[in-house]
């Protein structure tokens, strides 16, 4: 399972709680999109999940910058991911990105809004804030690899609650569920 967080906002521990917890103890593949905030943060990230894969977000300071890149590719469930925590110029910037990586879905952050967006031909997802969602949902994404490829993928609350599911077929098709 891949586990993708992000913004968690805080100067002293991981934040994780209940269900984020849970999944990111669980997961294959850990990807967090930046605002650790504190290096130690970082550290605690990497105690919890048996792979961490992560950016730097704009609130980062110099430790996390000097560990982690801004932006970064990997692959999972036959599909490449593209991660960044920001770009100027809203989802036509973030789908330009992922298209220069030859990316299938752009991971991002900072707005601390959960939202999957398949308008475009790269899948944008952002899986909001498990420690500050500034008003929206607490939340993480959980994606499953597909035995013919791709993920099947879930938007989760802290408490367990998928609010959105969606499937990114191995060719990069997709279709909500």
């Amino acid at each position: 399972m891949l586990v993708v967080v992000s913004d968690t906002h805080s100067t002293d521990s991981h934040r994780l709680t209940g269900r984020t917890l849970r999944a990111v103890r669980e997961a294959d593949i850990v990807a967090h999109l930046g605002d650790f905030m504190r290096e130690s943060v970082l550290d605690d990230f990497e105690s919890e999940a048996d792979r961490l894969l992560g950016v730097t977000g704009n609130n980062d300071d110099g430790g996390i910058r000097n560990r982690l890149p801004e932006a970064r590719s990997f692959t999972f469930g036959g599909l490449t991911f593209a991660m960044t925590h920001t770009r100027r110029g809203g989802p036509t910037a973030l789908s330009l990105f992922g298209r220069q990586r030859a990316a299938h879905v752009v991971l991002f952050g900072h707005s601390h809004r959960p939202t999957y967006d398949p308008s475009d031909e790269v899948v944008l997802l952002n899986p909001g804030s498990h420690a500050q969602p500034r008003g929206n949902r607490a939340a993480h994404a959980e994606l499953e690899r597909r035995p013919a490829g791709g993920v099947e993928g879930r938007l989760v609350t802290v408490d367990g609650e998928v609010f959105e599911s969606f499937v990114v077929e191995g060719n990069g098709t997709v279709r909500r569920q």
